[in-house]
Order: structure tokens, then C-alpha cells, then sequence
């Protein structure tokens, strides 16, 4: 017999499934290395953020309710008083839109104060039959502010009653991209507009809450104030 065939054989067969064992380490260990990958692949595209949408709403609009500056658009009334007016009839915006500015006034539930004031200083025709003007008309909330012998006052003296009341009106149309700025009124006094839409003070005073009203004869802006002429 030779020692040296048997040898050998016995060897080549512990080589050869050596080798095959190595083998199918190798593929599972590559199999793994694929599965680490589509692993970390998915991590990284789940970690990834979602893209922002240029020109869309800040998050603040967003999560308070306000436009941002780019919603607002001429005709389009803005602020966080605009939830007041009735949704339908002749106090809506679109019924405001039909009548001219002292009647959309007089339909309009946070505008009553003022609306007397109106009368009382007889300013109806005056403001129904003007063309194209701008009012800042202060809600009922604004007139309260006074205290009550002082409003009483200005009601009982129709010259300074009229004086107040024509410093709210500029003769002229304003969108909210030319409201800011000195304007002349019709009391003959200036008054000033600072801020970018939505967000517009007049007299560094008055806070605009719902803007860009339009009725037939004129734009109103709704403030939180009454304004008090320089003289």
C-alpha cells in the first residue's frame, strides 16, 4: 500500500472543506454588509428634513392664523379682527362692498360707537357721497377706551366733534402697499402710517386690526384707537 496516497487524500479532503466553509462565511458576511447598507440608507432618508416650500406662509402665519405679508393683496381685508364681521348679509364684507362706507358702517356690529359719532357730527352725506377715500375707523372697543365725560364731551361740541372724525378719512383709495407713510386727511392734519402688511400702527398708536375693507366709495382699515388730532 502507499502510505503516501492515503495520506494525502485525507488531507485534500480537510482542505477542500476549508476553503468551502470560508466561502460561505464570505457570502454571508457580504449578505450582512448589504443589509447594514440598506439599513443606514433608510436611517439617513428618514433623518433627511422635508424640503421647505419657497414663498409659502412663515410657520408664524401659519400657527396664528394671519397672513403673511405675501397673502395680503389689494381687496383682500386681513387681521385678526376680520373673524368679527358677519360671515353673510349686509354687515359681511361683501354686503359692506355694495353700500357706501357710512351705511357699510352703520351694518357693521363693532362700528356702532362710531357710527353715532357720525350722526352726531352729521357726516353722514358727507362720507356717504365722497369718492374714493381711506377711513381708520376705530371699533367700539377704541371709543370706550376714553373715559366717559370726555366722550361725552366731544359728542355734545359738534366742531371738535367733526375735527376727530375727519382726521380719519384721507381722500384717497390706500391698498396696504401704499398705507405706510405720512398721509393728509381731511381734518387738514397728517397722520402716519408705519409697519409692512399685516402688521400697520398708525400715530404709533392705533393697531390695525382688519384691514382692506372696500366699500363702494372707500377702503377702510379698522383700528384699536380713536385718533386725536394735533390741533
Amino acid at each position: 500500500m502507499n502510505t503516501t496516497v492515503l495520506v494525502r487524500k485525507p488531507f485534500a479532503a480537510v482542505l477542500a472543506a476549508g476553503l468551502l466553509a470560508a466561502a460561505l462565511s464570505a457570502c454571508s458576511n457580504s449578505g450582512g454588509d448589504a443589509k447594514s447598507s440598506d439599513t443606514a440608507k433608510s436611517t439617513t432618508a428618514a433623518a433627511a428634513p422635508t424640503p421647505s416650500v419657497t414663498g409659502g406662509p412663515s410657520t408664524e402665519a401659519r400657527a396664528s392664523g394671519a397672513p403673511s405679508a405675501e397673502q395680503v393683496t389689494a381687496g383682500q381685508p386681513f387681521g385678526t379682527a376680520c373673524a368679527a364681521v358677519p360671515k353673510d348679509g349686509a354687515g359681511s364684507f361683501t354686503g359692506m362692498a355694495k353700500d357706501p362706507v357710512a351705511t357699510a358702517a352703520s351694518n357693521n356690529p363693532l362700528l356702532s360707537t362710531l357710527v353715532t359719532a357720525v350722526k352726531q357730527a352729521g357726516l353722514v352725506d358727507t362720507l356717504n357721497s365722497a369718492k374714493n377715500i381711506t377711513v381708520f375707523a376705530p371699533t367700539n372697543d377704541a371709543f370706550a377706551k376714553l373715559p366717559k365725560k370726555d366722550l361725552d364731551a366731544v359728542l355734545a361740541d359738534k366742531d371738535k366733534l367733526t375735527k376727530i372724525l375727519t382726521y380719519h378719512v384721507v381722500p384717497q383709495r390706500l391698498a396696504p402697499a401704499a398705507l405706510a407713510g405720512g398721509h393728509k386727511t381731511l381734518a387738514a392734519d397728517d397722520l402716519t402710517v408705519t409697519g409692512t402688511a399685516p402688521d400697520f400702527t398708525v400715530n404709533s398708536a392705533a393697531k390695525v386690526l382688519c384691514g382692506d375693507v372696500q366699500t363702494a366709495n372707500a377702503t377702510v382699515y379698522i383700528v384699536d384707537t380713536v385718533l386725536m388730532p394735533a390741533s
